[in-house]
Parts: structure tokens; C-alpha cells; sequence
């Protein structure tokens, strides 16, 4: 009787801080988003120029400190330095793709809800479901490996197709990424909400930028 009491009190427990982990994340992502909105809102008020390789830096060199503080209150800050920084990126690619294409402002938002239903539907699916897809963790893992090099290999050697083909390499990994995170989260693989937080954070990031491109990629320029 005392060991059944113990067991049905540690699985308790272990909902609670599911469910914490689980609220606590999604709290901090949608205020993330908001945040990081705005920071492309004011990037592309004041005509920001793209950062180039700096983005990159900026993105390697934050994303360790947030690892590295992911335990303490820093981390938190961390997280929104992260996602204002990926933010005030997107404020000149926006512009590029309102400026230069004659439907450019229907590319940002069909991009952008096209990302919202991708991330509800697949995290969604997930919750109801209560599937484990820790099994993705390695093929996606081999799988952003292989799009690094092709994102290297796009700066030498810039082809619209080879664009086209990585931006769909991109999305298809970024929505596994999300069901993957989800599925650690809700059956108790990752424990830490600002992480958790972030990693939805790029998937979400990927998920927009590739669909930008891919959506751009049929439509006219001015």
C-alpha cells in the first residue's frame, strides 16, 4: 500500500512539472515572439542594413550564453537578447521581400500565417496525441548538419534551385524539430523551459524564413 501511495505520488509530481515545464515555455515563447516582432517592426522602420556573417556570431555567441545560464534568471534575459537579435535581423529581409516583389506584402503574411497554423497544428498533434518522437532527435540532428553545409555551400556557389531545395530541407526539418521539442516536454525529456524555449523559438524562425523563400521563389519581382 505504502509503495503504490509513493509510486501514484511521484507520477503526480511528475505531471505537475510537466505541466509547469509545458506552461512555463509557452508563456516565455509567445512573449519571445512578441518581442522579437517588435525588434523586426523597428529594424525595418529604420531601414536597417542586413548584418551578414555578424548575424551569425551574434546568434552562435548567444545561444551558448543561454545554454550556459539556462539555470538562473540570466537565462531568461539570454533568451530575449537571442530572439531580439534573430528578430532585428528579419526587419531588412521583410523589406527586401515588400520592396522587391510586386506581392510582397502577401508573401510576409501568407508566410506568416502559414508558420502560426504549421506550429499550432504540429504541437497540437502532439499534445492530444501524446506520441514520443525522441526518435527524431537524431535524424534531425544529422539533418541540420547536412543543411549547414548546404548553407555554406550557397555562399559560394549561389544557385536559385539549390535555394529553393534547402528552404524545403529547412521547413520539413523545423517541423519535425517542433514535434520532437513538444514530445520532450510533455513525456518528460526536457526539463528546463527556457531551452525548450528556444528550440521552438529557431523552429518557428526556420519555418517563417524558409517559407519566405519558398513562397518567393513563385511570384513576380517588381
Amino acid at each position: 500500500m505504502t509503495r503504490e501511495f509513493s509510486l501514484s505520488q511521484a507520477g503526480s509530481q511528475s505531471i505537475l512539472a510537466t505541466h509547469k515545464v509545458l506552461r512555463n515555455t509557452y508563456l516565455l515563447l509567445a512573449m519571445s515572439l512578441i518581442f522579437s516582432g517588435a525588434m523586426a517592426a523597428v529594424a525595418m522602420v529604420t531601414n536597417a542594413p542586413p548584418m551578414g556573417l555578424f548575424t551569425f556570431i551574434l546568434y552562435f555567441g548567444l545561444l551558448f550564453a543561454t545554454n550556459a545560464l539556462k539555470n538562473s534568471p540570466w537565462g531568461i534575459l539570454c533568451v530575449f537578447a537571442l530572439t531580439g537579435t534573430l528578430g532585428y535581423t528579419l526587419g531588412p529581409i521583410l523589406n527586401m521581400y515588400i520592396q522587391g516583389f510586386s506581392n510582397g506584402p502577401q508573401i510576409v503574411a501568407t508566410a506568416l500565417g502559414g508558420t502560426g497554423v504549421t506550429f499550432l497544428g504540429l504541437s497540437g498533434y502532439v499534445l492530444v496525441s501524446q506520441k514520443d518522437f525522441s526518435y527524431l532527435g537524431g535524424m534531425i540532428m544529422a539533418g541540420f548538419m547536412v543543411a549547414m553545409i548546404g548553407v555554406v555551400a550557397m555562399l559560394f556557389f549561389p544557385m536559385p534551385l539549390m535555394h529553393l531545395m534547402l528552404s524545403c530541407f529547412f521547413l520539413l526539418l523545423s517541423s519535425a524539430a517542433i514535434m520532437f521539442e513538444t514530445s520532450q516536454i510533455i513525456n518528460g525529456g526536457e526539463r528546463n523551459y527556457i531551452m525548450a524555449t528556444v528550440s521552438l523559438y529557431i523552429s518557428i524562425y526556420n519555418i517563417f524564413i524558409s517559407l519566405l523563400h519558398i513562397l518567393s521563389a513563385f511570384s513576380g519581382r517588381d
